[in-house]
């Protein structure tokens, strides 16, 4: 008898973290923004597996949905732990050692349990979706991958990491769609998210890879900013991130070598970035875009300097 492939328990724990009611905090107020699931991808189980499904969902809303799965160290490391037995059909080690992955017996139990539902239902569509995702984007990695890379890591003024970049493609990730966690250095990339399809998704995946290399220009706005005695501007960094991937990725894109059934493209032509076409600007990051239009476009197009750059963006803040 053929001997199935194993569930990844790390897309398991994705799907459970979706379809886990929203956690308050002590206010009443939503903990946090949360992944909104359409009401078809429900799985229509039968009285058994509904127990089951429900148990394990009760179970992650109990312990787990309060917490973001980006900045949790707790989920972050239960994320890495599921990942590295990925080849595993178990986690508690009882058929085969070298698959016990050492968490807590109720958590294992939970997983264990309803991983026959989740690949009964849900695994079968979402296995499709993560195969036709990478289908379509890694002739675009194949194609634009280096050149990218290449200009990426010589923006920040360091290197692009030597080793592969983990990417995880799974039907679910957190509610942003997608995010990315160091030490080690992973990406998660939700397959069934409409921000990540065609070649949007090309830029989804190198803004997350360049968190591995944005810690240089983190730094320079941070030592900036001591030096003018100036507060220390939230989520600078990570707007100049988006900001930079969208503009080295509008030319290629806005070309239409990429092909793609969902480009990204506006009426009369042309690519328009992520962070433009999703309103995150709107969304408290308005002044910055003005900064990284004024100052730090120029470094992109080569007519100032790393340090200028920076440096005006701080004593404009």
């Amino acid at each position: 008898m053929t001997r199935k492939p194993p569930v990844r328990f790390l897309f398991l724990l994705f799907a459970l973290s979706a379809f886990a009611p929203a956690r308050f905090d002590k206010n009443g107020k939503n903990a946090g923004p949360t992944l909104k699931v359409a009401p078809e991808a429900k799985p229509a189980l039968t009285a058994a597996e509904q127990r089951v499904w429900d148990e394990a969902v009760a179970y992650y809303a109990a312990n787990y949905a309060n917490k973001d799965l980006l900045f949790s160290s707790d989920l972050s490391q239960l994320k890495d732990q599921l990942g590295d037995f990925e080849d595993c059909d178990e986690l508690s080690g009882r058929k085969r050692k070298f698959c016990d992955a050492g968490m807590p017996a109720k958590l294992t139990q939970v997983l264990e349990s309803v991983a026959p539902v989740y690949r009964a239902h849900l695994w079968p569509e979402h296995d499709r979706a993560n195969r036709r995702w990478i289908a379509r984007v890694a002739p675009l990695v194949r194609e634009q991958g280096v050149g990218l890379s290449e200009r990426l890591a010589d923006i920040y003024q360091t290197r692009w990491p030597r080793q592969k970049i983990r990417v995880d493609v799974t039907g679910y990730a957190n509610w942003a769609g997608a995010y990315t966690t160091v030490d080690p250095l992973r990406v998660t990339i939700s397959s069934l998210d409409p921000r990540n399809q065609g070649a949007e998704a090309l830029e989804v995946l190198f803004h997350e890879s360049s968190h591995s290399i944005a810690e240089p220009v983190q730094a320079a706005i941070i030592r900036e900013c001591r030096q003018r005695d100036k507060a220390i501007p939230r989520d600078l960094w990570h707007a100049l991130v988006f900001y930079t991937t969208g503009e080295v990725l509008r030319p290629v894109l806005s070309s239409g070598a990429t092909g793609g059934d969902h480009d990204g493209s506006v009426p009369g032509g042309g690519y328009t970035p992520y962070a433009l076409r999703e309103g995150l600007y709107q969304r408290g990051w308005s002044d910055y875009l003005k900064l990284l239009q004024r100052f730090w476009q120029p470094y992109l197009d080569g007519t100032a300097s790393f340090d200028d750059a920076i440096a005006r963006m701080v004593s404009s803040l």
